[in-house]
């Protein structure tokens, strides 16, 4: 069980750092600019988001796991709201002292702008919709088995910033396919537990207009069942969609777990070269696959090479994911 929640952790930076020299570029001018993506890449400076950024850098995605996974950790299994937007700020103001451009997303931002206001804080996040939740939830993931505690858990990590039908449904799919993995179940049991959690997920929040998340799933895994590389490429480019919106990049990390989830290293540079949200969308396959693969299955040199760049070490933070994980029963 620590090998797979260590996958999961590692899965998300790895793939988060393949996405990086990518993110919010488009397919055609990705394959310009790198060529086929097989490993880490330094960002060019004209990259929109990291420019000249060193190749295996992490994002948000990873750093705000990271955040996620502490606060955790020291709320004992709950995250306050307050303190889980001061933690945002805080992030976001050190971000751009290190002069990046990877801030917070425009539904987080919205929502801490809404607290600001005096806005309860179940109502902040009445307009998430984007895939912000759904990035960082892999902790909860690893620190909740699945079971009558875990839509619950997800929620509550979720509703400050993404208090929607779509906001919540695609952050618990990911836990969901995290968590189904973390236990030891296999792929095809993961990736239905995540749609299970998505149409429980749905039921939560605020409405907003867009596809239905859990039937987005169910359709995806079957279209693209059987694809070669370049029609699955094609097929989530132009159908599936990679966008920040959660009905796209979900379901596309989903897509392709289902269609390369036995070749970790494929999905995750597959990921990385289908262009929109790159990293966001590799890094949530990752997260899943690592933790169907473990971290003993994913490729060493990209582990050992995330690990360094960043000076990353999450063994202690899963530690303490697992404890919690432990107290549910």
């Amino acid at each position: 069980m620590r090998d797979r929640a260590l996958g999961a952790f590692y899965g998300l930076a790895i793939g988060d750092a393949l996405g990086m020299p990518t993110q919010s570029m488009s397919r055609a001018a990705i394959a310009e600019t790198y060529g086929p993506i097989t490993g880490f890449v330094d960002a060019v400076a004209e990259q929109p988001i990291a420019p000249g950024m060193a190749a295996g850098s992490i994002t948000d995605d990873t750093e705000q796991a990271v955040l996620v996974a502490r606060l955790a950790i020291e709320g004992h299994g709950h995250i306050e709201p307050k303190t889980f937007a001061d933690a945002l700020r805080e992030w976001e103001a050190d971000m751009i002292r290190r002069g990046s451009r990877d801030l917070l997303g425009p539904s987080t931002k919205r929502a801490l702008d809404r607290l600001d206001a005096g806005v309860p804080a179940q109502e902040a996040g009445r307009e998430g919709a984007t895939n912000g939740a759904a990035m960082r939830i892999t902790p909860i993931g690893i620190a909740t088995p699945l079971g009558e505690d875990f839509l619950d858990a997800v929620v509550a990590a979720s509703q400050v910033t993404h208090n929607t039908g779509l906001g919540i449904a695609a952050a618990a799919a990911v836990a969901a396919a995290v968590s189904s993995g973390v236990a030891g179940n296999d792929l095809a049991t993961s990736l239905d537990e995540a749609e299970r959690a998505a149409a429980a997920g749905a039921r939560h929040g605020y409405w907003v207009a867009g596809g239905d998340i859990a039937a987005r799933i169910r359709w995806a895994r079957g279209f693209v069942r059987g694809m070669d590389r370049a029609a699955l490429a094609d097929a989530l480019t132009e159908v599936i969609g990679t966008s920040v919106a959660a009905q796209e990049s979900v379901v596309a990390a989903v897509a392709l777990a289902q269609a390369l989830g036995e070749d970790p290293a494929a999905a995750l540079t597959l990921a990385a070269e289908i262009g929109g949200d790159t990293d966001t969308v590799a890094a949530m396959c990752g997260a899943i696959l690592g933790a169907h693969h473990g971290l003993s299955g994913l490729p060493a040199h990209l582990a050992d090479q995330v690990r360094e760049v960043n000076r990353l070490d999450p063994a202690t933070l899963v530690d303490g994911l697992l404890q919690l994980r432990g107290s549910h029963g």
